[in-house]
């Protein structure tokens, strides 16, 4: 469902890129918070079980709130196909978003930790395969989707109105969740099922609490200094607790510098995929939308994961080198900043490709000449310009925004001049009658690529009757004479227009790129294919998609060596009790890292989208240097082992304390016997005497 979420975002709720970017962010960061709810209800309430069955209902019924937001008809459509009452759907599609995020947050620290329970502790080996064949299953899912969903979302649906189809590419998910638990259900007599452990999390809170509070009550007393702050919660709370608090907490120490990996890793679906919407996607037999690209990422993933497990790693440990979890982290950290200069280098490349909007003081003038004849343009601050017969100036003059007086020289009839009118932010185009002497019409133009990498068209009628186009048997209208049509959104490929006038009519054919803007002149209705002139506005794409190939590559390399790793990791150094409270933590990384994404984007305000790449990329080296010494200090541990040490020792102190009650029994014993004996002596007489 992300794969078209930030172009649901853009092009139905019709919000710009830094609102659809920012809301995407905010969403996936939602989604990454309440795993710790989730981890709350699992260990201390339903189990991980009933945990997953209950919140994946709530996940199915946010989707099912997202496709119906996105449903509208022809009534409720504006002139650019965005919905009329907008509030209805953006209130519907926040409601849909927060079930979704709460069910799949919920159920994030569940699933992975529910696979876990399923080896016995002896079976590592196994556990590790299993998270390898799990993040396998993921992009699996991942891959299937980012073809699927924008397929979906590219149908034209709707009985009245031609749509991107939306309630489609959102329906399908809430379809296949619905299966996937039925699915879950039935496998129920086959799972080990851990019973819950009481609120471990509470009880977490409430030890860190008392050791903090009882360490500052006593900071200014001769109290002898304790080896761990930890230990000032020994007067209150069990040795073996405080021990498992002590390995929770040395990870999620390391876990401090990590969401700045998320906070680029979760660009892709955002800045990326916009990216993409300025590239072409046409692979020769294969044409990829921009929000498809993303089927890279999982791709990479299914063919690098067991690369990296039976090929990479055992060949780095054939070297003698040890290639421990946090060194792969590290090294994923490093891989992702090269991604983000690898999107710079291809940002730069893009840039140097879009055309020159005006800014808000200036405007831009293309002129067309709709005569038969040639004609002389004088403009301000410009060299006379010849304008051939039916065809457009090559590019459009830019001017300071206000009336500017041009001047037209047409053979056999006398100068004209006139006041234009140009407005300030926008491009304008001056259709030049066959009469100069007429009327001069001035459009409005395109000041932005169209949307989606589609190419937009429009179509000008110098005749002297109506004119009606139709395009694969969609209706443009009627175009009066010396008059233009709206602008018509088509999508890449080869397109045939149907043009008529009366009882003539004839056919003309293009291919279209990504991302372009046309003006077609109709003079006649003769032979269209040679007699319609074309004025290309807004340029196709010409930087090919592949190039972003490179950036999914190292992003996805850095994915497997950090997120694969430390899956394994948080499992493996957790406490028994707290495994999903330790993947919580884990999951937690990730929102705080798309809250930054919103931090640095606002704070910086950079005007290049590639320097804002290489700000990223350049803070995630930083913190990989700050991450690398700590790992350095880090110790391995077996929370089993030490688990166990502790089970040991209160045995042993709870077999030595009976070992007391039994002396101290004996001797009460003894002790009565004694007493008993003498209160004896005391009463007889004879013994007394003899005293």
């Amino acid at each position: 469902m992300r794969a078209v979420l930030v172009l649901y975002f853009k092009y139905f709720l019709r919000w710009d890129d830094d609102m659809a970017t920012s809301i995407y962010h905010v969403f996936v960061a939602l989604c990454y918070l309440t795993p710790i709810l989730g981890a709350i209800v699992a260990d201390s309430w339903l189990g991980k079980f009933k945990t997953i069955i209950y919140l994946s209902i709530v996940y199915a019924l946010g989707q099912v709130a997202m496709a119906v937001s996105a449903i509208h008809d022809i009534t409720d459509t504006n002139r650019d196909g965005s919905p009329d009452n907008m509030t209805f759907h953006v209130v519907l599609s926040m409601v849909g978003l927060f079930l979704i995020a709460l069910g799949t947050g919920g159920i994030k620290p569940c699933v992975a930790a529910f696979g876990g329970d399923q080896f016995s502790e002896h079976q590592d080996k196994q556990r590790r395969t299993f998270f390898s064949v799990f993040y396998l299953c993921i992009n699996g899912g991942s891959l299937l989707s980012t073809i699927i969903t924008p397929i979906l979302r590219a149908q034209e649906c709707g009985i009245q109105t031609k749509q991107s189809c939306y309630p489609l590419a959102f329906g399908v998910p809430a379809a296949l969740m619905v299966v996937a638990l039925v699915v879950f259900i039935v496998g129920s007599g086959m799972y080990y099922k851990a019973e819950p452990q009481g609120n471990i999390m509470l009880d977490v809170c409430k030890c860190i609490g008392f050791a903090i509070k009882n360490r500052y009550r006593h900071r200014s007393s001769e109290h002898p200094k304790r080896e761990h702050w930890m230990d000032w919660a020994e007067e209150k709370y069990e040795k073996l607790l405080i021990a498992q608090i002590k390995m929770v907490l040395r990870v999620l120490f390391l876990y401090i510098p990590l969401p700045m990996f998320w906070t680029l890793f979760d660009q892709k679906g955002s800045r990326w995929t916009l990216q993409a919407t300025n590239l072409d996607g046409n692979f020769g037999l294969l044409v990829i939308q921009p929000d498809q690209m993303q089927t890279v990422n999982p791709i990479l993933i299914l063919t690098l994961v067991p690369i990296m497990d039976s090929v990479i790693y055992p060949l780095i440990q054939k070297c003698g080198l040890n290639f421990t979890p946090l060194k792969r982290m590290t090294v994923g950290m490093l891989l992702a900043a090269i991604a983000f200069v690898c999107a710079a280098l291809v940002q730069i490349q893009v840039d140097t490709t879009l055309p020159t909007f005006p800014s808000a003081s200036q405007s831009q003038l293309k002129l067309l000449n709709m005569g038969s004849t040639p004609v002389t343009v004088n403009m301000p601050d410009n060299e006379p310009l010849e304008l051939s017969a039916a065809l457009a100036s090559d590019e459009f003059f830019t001017f300071k925004a206000g009336n500017i007086s041009i001047s037209l020289t047409k053979s056999g009839s006398p100068a004209q001049a006139k006041l234009i009118p140009l407005v300030s932010g926008k491009r304008q185009t001056l259709l030049i009658p066959s009469n100069i002497s007429e009327e001069w019409v001035l459009t409005q133009d395109l000041i932005k690529k169209p949307e989606e990498g589609n190419n937009a068209i429009r179509f000008v009628n110098g005749m002297d009757t109506d004119v009606d186009v139709s395009i694969a048997g969609t209706d443009v209208g009627l175009i009066g004479p010396s008059y233009y049509s709206n602008y018509t959104q088509i999508t890449y490929g080869k397109t045939t227009f149907t043009i008529s006038s009366g009882s003539q009519s004839c056919e003309y054919t293009k291919d279209f790129g990504f991302g372009s803007s046309y003006t077609f002149f109709i003079p006649a209705i003769t032979n269209c294919q040679e007699g319609i002139t074309m004025a290309e506005d807004i340029k196709p794409n010409s930087v090919h998609m592949a190039l972003q190939i490179p950036q999914y590559f190292f992003i996805t390399a850095g994915e497997v060596m950090f997120s694969v790793t430390g899956l394994e990791f948080s499992y493996s150094q957790a406490p028994s009790n707290m495994k999903a409270v330790l993947q919580a933590g884990w999951l937690l990384t990730v929102a705080v890292g798309n809250f930054i994404v919103l931090i640095v984007a606002e704070l910086a305000k950079l005007p290049k989208q590639w320097a804002e790449y290489v700000l990223f990329a350049s803070l995630l080296v930083a913190v990989c240097i700050i991450f690398s010494f700590m790992a350095y200090t880090y110790t391995y541990m077996d929370p089993a082992e030490i688990e166990a040490q502790f089970t040991k020792k209160v045995h042993d102190d709870d077999d030595d304390d009976e070992d007391d009650k039994s002396k101290l029994k004996k001797t009460e014993i003894e002790m009565v016997k004694k007493d008993s004996i003498k209160s004896h002596d005391e009463d007889d007489p004879d013994k007394q005497t003899k005293m």
